[in-house]
């Protein structure tokens, strides 16, 4: 989309020039200024010129690349418009197409920076997740170790009354959960399920432990 105020500028550096510098079209030398809407079409059809004819005249070598305010040039006869109309209207070609261009540009730098960012945010995120995950992980296996340390100092045969293994679980407990067996891995698992069912984590079963001698 083209900046209005930067055509109006083109379209009347190009009027000066022509004004100034170059010489009168002939008599049957059309001068059109296009309009909004306008394509070398219309206008070929509107003056029966070719749209080749104009756009040779004009040194237009875009035929679908006109803008607003632009002066256009062409005879209806045989006679060719002047060399400095056609080099001032060439110059306005070239001057609205550098401004597109640099707006283009302009919004894929724009597009490229927000994408880096983003992914700077996400990695960061990324990174504090893992460190707190792996945190908290830390918290849960020292509570853990903590509790069976003073249940049963990590004897799988320890026992006090119908408690029994690493986490000296009830027998209502080993129903439930399992642990009955000798095997360490039983025992935790069944330790862990236990924690989680009641505490929710092996952190809270710890701190009732310290509150209260039990867990």
């Amino acid at each position: 989309m083209f900046n209005i105020k930067k055509t109006l500028t083109i379209a009347a550096g190009v009027a000066g020039a022509l004004a100034f510098g170059g010489a009168h079209a002939s008599a049957d030398t059309t001068d059109y200024v296009v309009q909004s809407g306008d394509t070398l079409n219309k206008i070929s059809a509107k003056y029966n010129v070719s749209v080749d004819k104009i756009a040779a005249q004009n040194n237009i070598s875009n035929v679908n690349w006109i803008v607003t305010g632009q002066h256009l040039s062409f005879a209806t006869d045989d006679t060719t418009s002047t060399q400095t109309a056609s080099t001032t209207t060439a110059a306005a070609d070239t001057s609205s197409t550098t401004q597109a261009a640099s707006t283009t540009s302009s919004t894929d730098n724009t597009a490229s920076t927000s994408t880096q960012t983003a992914s700077t945010t996400t990695a960061a995120t990324s990174s504090t997740t893992t460190s707190s995950s792996s945190s908290s992980s830390s918290s849960e296996t020292a509570a853990l170790n903590a509790l069976i340390a003073r249940e049963s100092s990590g004897n799988v045969n320890a026992t006090n009354g119908q408690y029994y293994g690493l986490g000296q679980l009830s027998a209502q407990a080993r129903s439930i959960y399992g642990g009955n067996t000798a095997d360490y891995n039983d025992q935790l698992n069944a330790m862990k399920a236990y924690i989680a069912a009641r505490y929710g984590t092996a952190v809270n079963a710890l701190a009732h432990s310290n509150s209260t001698g039990w867990y």
